[in-house]
Order: C-alpha cells, then sequence, then structure tokens
C-alpha cells in the first residue's frame, strides 16, 4: 500500500465510489471539493502500491478556531479493505502530522446511531460524549476528542 497526502484530482476518483462504501447511505454532500482544495496538508490517501486503486481516504485539518485542536471530518475505506488496520494506520499517520503542527488534541463526531463509528473511535483513544441536539432538535451526536503526546501517538 501506498499512502500520500490527498490532491484536489483525488475528489473526482472519492466521489463516484463514497456512497457505495457507506452502505448506499448518501454521503457525497459531506464532501464538498473545497476539501481536497484547502486540506491537502492533513488530509490522506491510500492506494494499492501497484495498480494506484483507491483503499482509503481521510479528511482532516488543523483548527483556525482552536490551533492546538485538529479535526477529521470523514474517512471511508473500501468494504473490501476493512478490519486490516487501514483506517488506524491512516489516523496515526494524521495524528503524527498534526502532532508536528503543535496540535494537542484531535476531534471528530459521528451521528448517535453509528455503533461501529463508536467502537472504532473507542478502541483508538478516543473519549466519548453524547451532544443531545447537537445539530439541532432531536439531531444527537457523538462527540469524540483525543489526546496526543509528543513521546506517543495512541
Amino acid at each position: 500500500m501506498e499512502i500520500r497526502q490527498i490532491l484536489e484530482t483525488d475528489y473526482d476518483r472519492v466521489i463516484p465510489v463514497v456512497n457505495d462504501w457507506w452502505g448506499g447511505r448518501q454521503m457525497t454532500h459531506l464532501l464538498p471539493k473545497l476539501f481536497f482544495e484547502h486540506f491537502q496538508n492533513t488530509s490522506f490517501v491510500m492506494e494499492e502500491k501497484e495498480s494506484g486503486k483507491l483503499v482509503a481516504f481521510l479528511i482532516g485539518f488543523q483548527s483556525q478556531t482552536h490551533p492546538n485542536e485538529a479535526y477529521i471530518h470523514f474517512v471511508g475505506v473500501h468494504p473490501d479493505y476493512r478490519k486490516q488496520g487501514t483506517a488506524r494506520t491512516l489516523y496515526e499517520l494524521f495524528f503524527e502530522k498534526v502532532l508536528q503542527l503543535g496540535c494537542d488534541t484531535v476531534r471528530c463526531i459521528t451521528s448517535a446511531v453509528n455503533e461501529t463509528s463508536m467502537n472504532f473511535h473507542a478502541r483508538m483513544g478516543f473519549k466519548l460524549t453524547m451532544a443531545k441536539d447537537y445539530a439541532g432538535p432531536g439531531q444527537d451526536y457523538i462527540l469524540f476528542e483525543k489526546k496526543l503526546h509528543m513521546d506517543s501517538e495512541k
């Protein structure tokens, strides 16, 4: 596998597959092209080395409001590559990158019904907090927070 920083042109590779990777759920609206244009330094793509096949991606960025914090906005893993450490590898690369930028905290969110995401983030060492009505009445979310340490990514 090969991992590299995301490029603007990767948008045209990710958008056609993301809904399928999410079991048919409509997810493309969460990935406007601006993420591929403005957050290349902290966003990554994983590909098969020989074929160049898209395996996974992570969109993340350093907060402008809280420069010591970073945010993982979206992660996608091809269904054939799940449960192989693919997402963990991308998260750990993101942690390394944002530590270099001076971040000591990583945050992300998911819907309150996404048990797969909650379990994954708990295994990755994130603290989980329920936020009732986070995105409006009846729209509960789980907020994830992970403190990073210079001597360790985990």
